[in-house]
């Protein structure tokens, strides 16, 4: 089995509920920021890293996603009739992501910096069985909360307040099959990734905002403006 990511998993399923009336009638990943969708934020990401393989899971409002990406050679995995959460969307995914370790990202977030998808393959190695982005919390504009995980001098990942996970990550795919239900959160495995010593995770040194309330929308965009100087003086 290759160790090398090659294949990227785009999480678009959910049904946005903290976005309130602006998910009544689109999914969350095609809000859009400063007049893009958040979703061709992601994609732009994948690109610009070379991605071999790019796959969306779709759930909500499936057949807008769909349209959104017509044309584009980007698969889908649909789940139906019930939505997977992030593990158990993963592991249905896995007939089209292939079986190395693979990029996962959230679609509801802006970045601003170098490319996570890059700094995630530059530091990932064969003694990590996941490798996630953190933010120190002032780089993680809009985001609530005291933070996700620790992370020692070697990288090593533990639980506590601190860094704040940003939705990236290189994972590799093995222990999803030892998950008895059908939907299940990633947290689950990181759990058993971390009683083995094998969580690891980077810091990202740019900006990250979410975008996964309506005020995130402003948020981003006054970040964004930060690197368009036409805006700066609007």
């Amino acid at each position: 089995m290759s160790n090398t990511p090659r294949a990227l998993m785009l999480f678009a399923a959910g049904f946005g509920t903290r976005m309130g009336q602006l998910t009544q009638n689109r999914p969350k990943p095609l809000v859009e920021v400063a007049g893009r969708a958040l979703l061709d934020y992601a994609l732009d990401i994948a690109t610009q890293a070379g991605t071999a393989r790019i796959v969306v899971n779709t759930h909500y409002k499936a057949e807008q996603i769909a349209a959104h990406l017509a044309g584009r050679d980007i698969a889908l995995a649909h789940e139906a009739p019930d939505i997977l959460d992030t593990g158990g969307g993963l592991r249905a995914a896995m007939p089209l992501l292939g079986t190395s370790p693979v990029f996962a990202m959230n679609s509801d977030a802006v970045w601003r910096g170098p490319n996570p998808l890059t700094l995630l393959a530059e530091a990932w190695t064969d003694d990590m069985d996941a490798l996630l982005i953190c933010l120190p919390p002032a780089h993680a504009i809009g985001h609530v909360g005291k933070g996700d995980f620790m992370l020692d001098g070697n990288g090593r990942a533990a639980r506590g307040q601190g860094l704040i996970y940003s939705g990236a990550q290189i994972i590799r795919t093995d222990a999803l099959g030892d998950m008895p239900m059908s939907a299940f959160s990633l947290n689950l495995v990181w759990d058993q990734m971390l009683a083995e010593g094998r969580l690891y995770g980077i810091p990202y040194p740019g900006m990250w905002c979410d975008v996964g309330h309506p005020g995130g929308i402003t948020l981003a965009e006054d970040m964004l403006a930060e690197d368009m100087p036409e805006r700066r003086n609007v």
